[in-house]
């Protein structure tokens, strides 16, 4: 999947309230050691979603730990 592609999933999953895939290039660039293994398909940097969703949700609790803004919210609930 591509990183534009894993943005969207996860917000659509409800991983994070938000998510780009420029956000994502970061963490590729910025966390080598943790990020999943990525590999070049034409200018398109893929990797495996089932793979790479356990990191996600790993960043996404280190983000809610810091950021209250970084919660995600159940449907119908607001602060």
């Amino acid at each position: 999947m591509t990183f534009r592609e894993a943005a969207r999933r996860v917000v659509e999953e409800g991983i994070l309230p938000s998510m780009s895939h420029q956000r994502i290039s970061q963490l590729h660039s910025k966390d080598p050691d943790n990020f999943p293994e990525v590999q070049q398909v034409g200018r398109s940097k893929v990797f495996d979603w089932k793979k790479a969703r356990p990191y996600f949700v790993a960043h996404a609790r280190k983000a809610a730990a810091r950021d209250s803004r970084r919660r995600v919210q159940p449907e119908g609930e607001s602060e």
